[in-house]
């Protein structure tokens, strides 16, 4: 697959992380808002929302927090209005960056999302500067249990994936943005477990970073995702598996 990096597939290992520091649920919970306020609060009938409760209940968020956040982004309670808002930039070697937030104060993200970008070796840049290099697609990853290849195969490209890769811990399946939410009821109907189902970012090529530039990207990337209004992070980089051992260590 293009522009897929080793970082990228060990980067949702990162949940149980920030779930400790109180970040999973409270992106998750923004985005079931955002979800429930652009497409109504009917799961059948919203696609975007029935993922993102999807993905909030295999996480183990509780009911009543998933119905409350519907509700908020419904109006039937109050709540801040989000927005969603891409931002642009490079980080140390030039590695280009885009940063996909749901914020509701765009002046201080923006501010906030700059001094990081400065003081990591890095720099915000204008809209259009590096989205060029990235292409919209959905990523289903599934738990290695109860799963085969040729299985997940069979069952993610009839409904309309365009690839099916094995990872570390589990398989990668790479659908069109339009088909993700297809994809993603096909293999959970077919009994298989669901880490992960979104829409991101991906890289078209990817620079090899190492040394002390590998160890401040990663930084910057790092520091970028633990932001309250991040949801995601992606970039076009990618480091030797031996430098990514010691680093990810």
């Amino acid at each position: 697959m293009s522009g897929h990096s080793k970082w990228s597939s060990i980067k949702h290992k990162k949940g149980a992380k920030d779930a400790k520091r109180g970040k999973l649920f409270t992106k998750l919970i923004k985005e079931i808002t955002v979800a429930a306020r652009q497409g109504g609060g009917d799961i059948k009938a919203n696609p975007r929302l029935r993922t993102a409760v999807a993905i909030a209940k295999s996480q183990s968020m509780p009911a009543d927090n998933i119905d409350r956040a519907i509700k908020k982004g419904t109006g039937e309670l109050e709540g801040a209005d989000y927005i969603e808002v891409t931002y642009e930039g490079y980080g140390p070697a030039g590695v280009a960056v885009m940063v996909e937030c749901l914020t509701d104060n765009r002046n201080r993200t923006v501010a906030e999302l700059r001094h990081t970008f400065s003081k990591n070796g890095g720099n915000l840049g204008d809209n259009g500067c590096v989205a060029w290099m990235f292409t919209r697609q959905g990523q289903v990853r599934v738990a290695v249990e109860g799963a085969s290849e040729e299985k997940l195969f069979e069952v993610a490209i009839e409904i309309g994936a365009d690839d099916v890769k094995q990872e570390d811990e589990g398989f990668l399946v790479v659908t069109p943005p339009e088909s993700l939410e297809n994809v993603r009821s096909a293999v959970e109907n077919a009994g298989l477990t669901i880490e992960s189902a979104e829409l991101v970012l991906e890289p078209d090529n990817l620079i090899e970073v190492g040394g002390s530039d590998a160890e401040k990207t990663l930084r910057l990337i790092e520091l970028l995702e633990d932001h309250d209004d991040v949801q995601r992070v992606s970039a076009n980089f990618d480091i030797d598996e031996e430098e990514l051992s010691r680093l990810s260590a």
